[in-house]
């Protein structure tokens, strides 16, 4: 691996561990809101009185689970950069998959409809997707050298 290699992973490393800041505390505080505070925190570019409601347990449940995994996305991709600035090429996928694929969901039902503001969201995706880009970019010309692939 050249040095040039190194500092993009370790770049790479540090965009991961914002997003998964970000993200568990994000898990954080839905967990630990209501209903209704939890939506209004998500979908920021909404009015917050059109989500202020009083809403079925189940709905709270539903999302207390996605609270959950907010952390756990978050947590895996802050151990995964770890893994990333030591150069592990195999982390580049789990940490990419964990935190790329919730972004894309992200992306696609709360970002692109226009429920969410740029500032953390948007910017999120930015990240993930800045560092998905350069950990790849080291990956591409190394995968030969992991064994099995």
């Amino acid at each position: 691996m050249t040095e040039t290699q190194r500092i993009l992973l370790k770049l790479a490393a540090v965009l991961w561990i914002v997003w998964g800041l970000v993200h568990a505390f994000a898990g954080v505080v839905v967990l630990t809101t209501d209903a209704s505070q939890g939506f209004a925190a998500i979908a920021d570019a909404v009015q917050s009185g059109l989500l202020r409601s009083s809403y079925h347990p189940a709905v709270e449940g539903i999302l207390n689970q996605h609270g959950w995994n907010l952390l756990w996305f978050g947590l895996v991709t802050i151990l995964g950069s770890w893994f990333i600035w030591r150069g592990n090429l195999t982390a580049i996928w789990v940490t990419a998959l964990v935190g790329g694929m919730a972004d894309i969901g992200y992306l696609l039902f709360v970002d692109i409809p226009g429920f969410v503001r740029f500032f953390p969201g948007t910017l999120m995706t930015i990240v993930s997707g800045s560092a998905v880009l350069l950990s790849f970019w080291v990956w591409i010309p190394l995968r030969r050298t992991v064994k099995g692939v």
